[in-house]
């Protein structure tokens, strides 16, 4: 009780800078980490690959949203359930806090048990809907096929580290991403090279690295540091708990399944107009896009539990304090990211492979692509704001206007104007728009805030 009592009163009146630095300087620390290593496993199989490094890199490329998709799954619950957990710790509700948490670890088992056994049975029609050509169908295959195996590590860590920071208690959720993804890098290069595995030896580096960083959390809630107890009776499915974490899960869900829809429908539009190479290009823009945003999604992670306390508890002056702080923080990084991946593109590429085509392809891709990302920080909190106050539909709304509304349009009709340019195109026109359509829900919202009557129960 004393922890609960300590966290608690962190939340609630700790001065809002130094609390959203203290809560997201570790969860930013952890992004950093994650979004390294996923670079460095592509980096070490472009590199390991030689003359096939184009279909390696483009075969993770092909895999990855549908990894995105467990993730999204992970997160749903996650999200959707650390949000109901921040509110019912900031109205002194501790025993929906740990119903909430037990039913988290039910859907986790359930969706993890799932996803490996049709995953596997379907796993060769999922690549080739998701774009992967002949020559890249046994990257993809050999990577996939043993990711899916360790799907439970993942999810599990996923959603059960937005649980301990939904009582506050970042660093641990830090230390579980950091060491996750260090041991990861380090594994890269033993299997990859030392045991001579390729892009096989890549994958099961990643799996490895998530079960551990799975036990590091098992082994935290196990020996009584969180503030949260596991009850074996929560295990049992409360179905109103599980349709509001669902209900604001839908928000990252459809974000991440929008994401992974509009790879779809990019990969098979580069294979038209731009084939293999366009899809390697891709694939590294990509990770380089998330080495940026990786970042700005630690920033939210921090304003989350604050925002969802202390709107809990009806302190809405300091809900708008912390997101305008978060604005603030995440577009100075935006912007930051703008500049290194514009004025750089070429040196950025030759760390992934050293075939010329690809490099002088790539820049030119990439610097259409970024035009736009200056706006993104605002964005991604803008969608974040919504989840942690527990208003599942406009941050549903929020998270797919982006790729569903936009983008995807824009990759179908810009082709046949401007071919392979016009899928480039299709990026920063619809980061404009989704900026826009943000910009317009975050002001409605904070005048609903600035007269708390109207948000009475």
């Amino acid at each position: 009780m004393k922890v609960l009592h300590e966290r608690s009163k962190l939340l609630a009146d700790e001065s809002i800078g130094k609390l959203l630095f203290r809560l997201s300087a570790p969860a930013t620390i952890g992004m950093i980490v994650q979004a390294l290593y996923n670079v460095v496993d592509t980096v070490f199989v472009g590199q390991a690959l030689g003359e096939n490094s184009i279909q390696g890199i483009a075969g993770i490329a092909i895999a990855f949203p549908i990894m995105m998709i467990v993730m999204s799954i992970a997160l749903a619950m996650g999200i959707g359930g650390s949000s109901i957990i921040s509110r019912a710790l900031g109205e002194k509700n501790h025993e929906k806090a740990e119903r909430t948490m037990g039913n988290i670890l039910s859907l986790v088992i359930i969706s993890s048990v799932l996803i490996t056994i049709l995953g596997s049975i379907f796993i060769v029609p999922i690549l080739k809907l998701f774009g992967a050509t002949e020559t890249i169908l046994p990257y993809s295959l050999d990577y996939l096929s043993i990711i899916l195996l360790g799907s439970v590590f993942f999810i599990y860590a996923l959603a059960m580290n937005n649980v301990v920071r939904s009582e506050g208690n970042a660093k641990v959720a830090m230390y579980t991403m950091v060491a996750s993804a260090g041991l990861n890098i380090l594994l890269d290069p033993v299997f990859i090279f030392g045991f001579d595995m390729g892009i096989k030896g890549a994958a099961i580096a990643t799996v490895l690295a998530q079960a551990v960083g799975a036990f590091y959390l098992v082994h935290y809630f196990a020996t009584g540091r969180s503030m949260l107890n596991f009850h074996m009776r929560y295990l049992k499915p409360d179905i109103g708990i599980v349709k509001e974490i669902l209900a604001i899960g839908s928000s990252p869900l459809a974000r991440n399944a929008s994401s992974s829809l509009m790879i779809i429908v990019l990969n098979n539009a580069l294979a038209v107009y731009g084939g293999d190479i366009a899809i390697a290009i891709f694939g590294i823009i990509n990770r380089l896009f998330m080495f940026t945003f990786m970042p700005m999604f630690g920033v939210i992670q921090g304003l989350q539990p604050i925002v969802g306390y202390n709107y809990g508890a009806r302190n809405f002056d300091r809900v708008k304090q912390s997101v305008r702080l978060s604005i603030a923080i995440t577009t100075i990084m935006s912007v930051t990211g703008f500049l290194l991946l514009f004025l750089f593109p070429e040196q950025l590429f030759s760390i992934f492979s050293s075939d010329q085509e690809l490099i002088n392809s790539g820049q030119y891709a990439t610097r259409i692509m970024v035009i736009a990302v200056p706006l993104v920080g605002f964005q991604i909190v803008g969608a974040s704001f919504y989840q942690a106050i527990g208003k599942a539909k406009p941050s549903f709304i929020l998270s797919m206007s982006r790729q569903l509304l936009f983008l995807i349009p824009f990759v179908l009709i810009l082709p046949n104007f401007f071919q392979l340019t016009g899928v480039w195109m299709a990026f920063p026109l619809s980061d404009g728009l989704s900026f826009l359509v943000t910009l317009i829900m975050v002001n409605r919202e904070f005048r609903l805030l600035n007269n708390p009557v109207s948000l009475e129960p």
